[in-house]
């Protein structure tokens, strides 16, 4: 019986070596699927809702999806709908989907074989468009550890505060500990039922979760870096230089974008201090990069600053972080391009070095890619909802760059558009990484080269 049981755990062991070399972007599509199906069956016991009935399927899938992906859209109000017990469901999916099914998908193999193939090396290093991170084991390493470093610094921090407003020592360590991994996890999942108004004010509060989410947002790599070599420049890599860089950017034009555009909307920021009108310009900036969280509802902004917050969105954070999105070094690798295009040089450069061709090319159809799912996205929310193109837009681009921010048209949607978005939340996050990973190992040296013709542009 025992040696039949070992048979039977080594034919399993040898399935999934086989499956994971095969093909590690179906491997990642895999797990994310079965980590998604298994949080949705969970959320559909009755123990996981307040009311002590299932929910709705869509409702547990939306939300199973949501949580995995690290996004924050809800078609229901966390706080009230769900349980305590589904609440923790919640947060178990916010933290595996923040360390990537990828990364626990690498631990089981080398759990498995002691050792990681050359294709699961691939998928960790190239299909993530980090290139050069070193070994496998160092990043899962600076994975975990950054990620639990960081919670426990973020819930100790919230604790005290929490506790205070909350007015419960259990309530308070219970809420520290959720949004310290919602926020590092860039989830925007609250508990409060009528959002962070209620927390706002506290500007601990309102900073740790800045904090949390920007470093959430750099990336794995980027830590590994800054870990190893704090602030001496010379030593970083081009990866990092380009993802901290492009993120202060994008940081800053965010910021003085909402406040030029806010500043004297009353259902915004016109009633504020300046002070406090800077401080939640500079607050919505990192949110709209993929942490989720609002002080000030989008709804309530204008037009011209919904349109600067898609942009942000779109982009999102680092690469191999929990943020969403293209990601900063795809806009880096275009913006660069299009700078040595416009000069007429025949490389493209940063900082010393020269970037290969191939990274442009996977830069353009990662975002060409995200382009057409959005659109698809957006014109089926149209049809199904007869709504303009503001909020469908605003809706699919945020599930897409799992961002979290709503417009409030997720919680209006019949169950086909909840699915459409459920869907977009799944190709958001798994999507970029397992096309990137294709594009990368496909690519084939020939022996030969065509004639060459350049056809007109522009």
């Amino acid at each position: 019986m025992v040696s039949r049981s070992a048979g039977v755990l080594s034919s399993g062991a040898q399935a999934i070596r086989a499956f994971t070399y095969s093909s590690p972007a179906r491997s990642a599509l895999a797990a994310f699927a079965s980590a998604i199906a298994l949080f949705t069956a969970l959320l559909m016991m009755p123990w996981a809702t307040s009311s002590g009935s299932s929910p709705e399927l869509h409702d547990a899938v939306f939300t199973a999806t949501s949580a995995v992906s690290v996004t924050g859209l809800t078609t229901v109000d966390t706080a009230a709908h769900w349980s305590s017990a589904g609440q923790v469901v919640i947060l178990t999916a916010i933290q595996l989907g923040g360390l990537g099914i990828v990364t626990i998908s690498s631990m089981l193999a080398l759990s498995v074989t002691r050792q990681f193939g050359v294709r699961t090396r691939l998928l960790a290093q190239t299909g993530t468009s980090a290139g050069g991170l070193g070994e496998v084991g160092s990043l899962i390493k600076t994975i975990v550890v950054s990620s639990a470093v960081v919670e426990l610094v973020i819930a100790l921090i919230l604790t005290p505060r929490l506790i205070a407003q909350q007015g419960s020592v259990g309530d308070g360590i219970w809420h520290a500990v959720f949004y310290a991994v919602s926020a590092f996890n860039n989830a925007g999942f609250i508990l409060h039922p009528d959002g962070l108004a209620a927390v706002a004010h506290d500007p601990v509060v309102f900073w740790a979760l800045i904090c949390a989410v920007f470093l959430g947002s750099l990336g794995f790599p980027v830590l590994l870096v800054l870990w190893k070599h704090q602030w001496h420049l010379g030593r970083w890599n081009l990866h990092t230089r380009l993802t901290v860089e492009f993120s202060v950017l994008l940081m800053l034009v965010g910021a003085l974008g909402f406040a030029a555009l806010e500043w004297s909307n009353v259902a915004t920021l016109g009633g504020e201090s300046v002070a406090d009108k800077l401080q939640n310009s500079l607050f919505a900036s990192v949110m709209m990069r993929s942490g989720g969280f609002a002080v000030i509802e989008p709804s309530d902004t204008r037009s011209s600053t919904m349109f600067i917050t898609d942009a942000l969105m779109f982009v999102g954070g680092g690469s191999v972080s929990t943020a969403g999105g293209v990601k900063v070094t795809t806009l880096a690798v275009i913006f660069l391009a299009f700078l040595a295009e416009a000069r007429g040089q025949e490389d493209t450069t940063a900082h010393g070095r020269a970037l290969p061709t191939s990274s442009v090319r996977v830069a353009v159809s990662v975002a060409g890619m995200g382009l057409t799912l959005v659109s698809a996205s957006a014109l089926t929310l149209m049809v199904l909802t007869g709504e303009d193109l503001g909020r469908p837009l605003f809706e699919s681009i945020s599930a897409f760059a799992t961002c979290g921010l709503s417009s409030g048209l997720s919680a209006e949607l019949e169950p086909a558009g909840v699915y459409v978005l459920s869907g977009l939340m799944f190709a958001g996050r798994v999507g970029i990484i397992t096309f990137a990973t294709a594009l990368t190992m496909r690519a084939q040296r020939t022996r030969y080269r065509l004639p060459t013709e350049r056809p007109i542009i522009g």
